[in-house]
């Protein structure tokens, strides 16, 4: 006799929230309930729509995938819902406030889930959505969380390896789509060799892994399928939203305009600015997050971010 698919909670009815549910459903024909205020029930086949916080109690699993400044208020909210039986993972590269906490954090102190996890690594929303063939980390000190979410997303088209690095994993996302940044914004400079694009990528990763120490990941995390994998991705994924923004600034585009060109929402261009402080107040060398910042806060020009970074361009 087949086992009951599980039942899936997933918070967010953005398209990573909405690909995560349609990842969920087509792996297993999991029961998936989405909670989100963008769709209507019915709208999507095989995904129950809610409004209220309420029916994820029945959900041994919620995954949660809003934009990073809701996290608390959303945990806030859903945590009056939870208990200790429940597994609480997330999808999301931010980290919370000027010292930079995580999302497990930000979970552990709103809820009382302690069974917590993240997913991080290469695969994208659209890939996601489409079902095209892809691979993600899941990360979490609780061996039945990283085994429920390989059980409930793992499927022909998605490969998904696990960690207990859990504050590695999530610092390597964070991280990585900030690099994601800098490599679309060096990926359009004619004055950008592939040599120098090999540097930046390198120089670039130790730079990301010293300041993820500090806060306590494993290098190794940093180094894995997590995060360089991620950021190698990137040079692929030319519509990976955190490379369009760097393509767009890289010519000269605002802000405004480099996150309306990426149609999704970047965490990255907030966190930029705090990773570049929270380094030198660690004493961490920071030059590309620096460099990076600067660009984003319109200190310096496109030749004087690389011959900062580089040595090329303007001196």
């Amino acid at each position: 006799m087949t086992a009951p698919a599980p039942v899936v909670g997933v918070v967010g009815g953005g398209p990573w929230g909405l690909s995560l549910a349609r990842a969920a459903r087509r792996a297993k024909q999991s029961e998936v309930v989405l909670h989100t205020r963008r769709h209507a029930d019915g709208s999507l086949p095989g995904i129950q729509v809610v409004r209220d916080f309420a029916p994820l109690a029945d959900t041994p699993l919620i995954i949660l995938a809003v934009p990073s400044p809701a996290v608390r208020s959303v945990a806030r909210e859903l945590g009056d819902h939870l208990s200790g039986r429940h597994m609480v993972v997330h999808g999301i590269r931010g980290l919370s406030g000027d010292d930079l906490r995580t999302v497990s954090q930000i979970l552990r102190e709103e809820t009382p889930v302690r069974r917590l996890g993240a997913l991080g690594g290469p695969v994208q929303a659209r890939e996601l959505h489409s079902g095209r063939a892809s691979a993600m980390v899941v990360g979490s000190a609780f061996a039945d969380v990283t085994a429920t979410v390989v059980a409930t997303l793992e499927g022909p088209w998605l490969q998904v390896k696990s960690t207990d690095d859990l504050v590695g994993l999530e610092w390597a996302s964070a991280l990585m789509g900030c690099l994601s940044v800098g490599l679309g914004y060096a990926q359009v400079r004619d004055d950008v060799s592939p040599g120098l694009l090999a540097a930046l990528i390198s120089g670039a990763v130790d730079e990301a892994v010293a300041i993820a120490r500090v806060a306590g990941a494993e290098a190794s995390t940093l180094y894995g399928l997590g995060g360089y994998g991620d950021l190698l991705a990137s040079m692929a994924l030319h519509d990976r939203p955190e490379v369009v923004v760097g393509r767009a600034l890289a010519r000269g585009a605002s802000l405004q305009e480099a996150q309306k060109e990426a149609e999704l929402r970047v965490e990255a261009l907030e966190l930029i600015p705090r990773v570049a402080r929270f380094a030198q107040l660690q004493g961490v060398a920071s030059g590309f997050f620096g460099a990076l910042s600067d660009i984003l806060t319109g200190e310096t020009s496109p030749e004087q971010a690389l011959a900062q970074l580089f040595g090329v361009g303007e001196r």
